[in-house]
């Protein structure tokens, strides 16, 4: 695994497929990167075959298998310094292995870099599902498969957005959820919101894990503990 500190933590899961999936950050803001920085990659549970599932991949912090379809989904965080509007964070799906998500050469929705723009043509790049506003710090993401919350709440995406840091009006620091239909995002929702008071803050949502029971466990690096949400 590459050891650069800049976005060096690594989220993993296995998916349906029995494939460990690790998400691999770029060493940077926003640069060039060689592989396997900037993507998603994946290896065979005894450790071999490692190859590179997705690119153009800034920096992924959450990912999940749709329950039904068994398509991966991922958040990614946009880059830094192009202003509070811009780059949207994304929500993205990579049913097949071998898609590119544009980094760093475009942004949203295959809008052209400042920097690296005029580098790649955009057909050959995917779009995302859904753009998130920008600088949410979207992180951790779970379809809702539990049987507690009520049935419009099934099989939608939870996405814990950790907040923003460099924009001048504070925004996230929330739990939102992407309603699908047909296998597309039709409306976003937020569904737990409150760690952002004014222009100060109390805690910052990281991740979630839908409990056996159907309850929801979100957890927050800077209270320092896990919430269990029940309907």
């Amino acid at each position: 695994m590459p050891t650069n500190p800049s976005h060096g933590w690594r989220y993993i899961g296995v998916g349906p497929d029995h494939w460990l999936y690790i998400a691999i950050g770029a060493p940077c803001n926003v640069c060039e990167s060689k592989l396997p920085y900037a993507t998603i990659s994946r290896i065979k549970l005894n450790g071999k075959d490692f190859e590179v599932y997705a690119e153009g991949v800034r920096n992924s912090v959450g990912f999940d298998w749709d329950p039904v379809t068994k398509k991966l989904w991922f958040t990614d965080n946009g880059r830094d310094w192009m202003g509070d509007e811009l780059p949207p964070d994304k929500l993205n799906n990579a049913p097949h292995a071998g898609m590119n998500f544009g980094f760093p050469y475009f942004y949203g929705d295959n809008k052209p870099d400042p920097e690296f723009g005029k580098m790649r043509s955009a057909k050959e790049m995917t779009p995302p599902a859904f753009e998130l506003e920008a600088h949410v710090a979207s992180l951790g993401m779970r379809f809702y498969t539990g049987k507690m919350f009520p049935s419009q709440y099934h099989n939608q995406i939870f996405i814990a957005e950790h907040g923003s840091w460099n924009r001048s009006k504070k925004i996230g620091y929330r739990v939102v959820m992407i309603t699908l239909k047909n296998d597309k995002p039709v409306s976003q929702k937020i569904v737990v919101s409150g760690w952002l008071q004014g222009d100060k803050y109390w805690g910052r949502p990281v991740d979630l894990l839908v409990m056996p029971d159907g309850s929801l466990l979100v957890s927050d690096d800077y209270a320092g503990v896990v919430y269990r949400i029940s309907y």
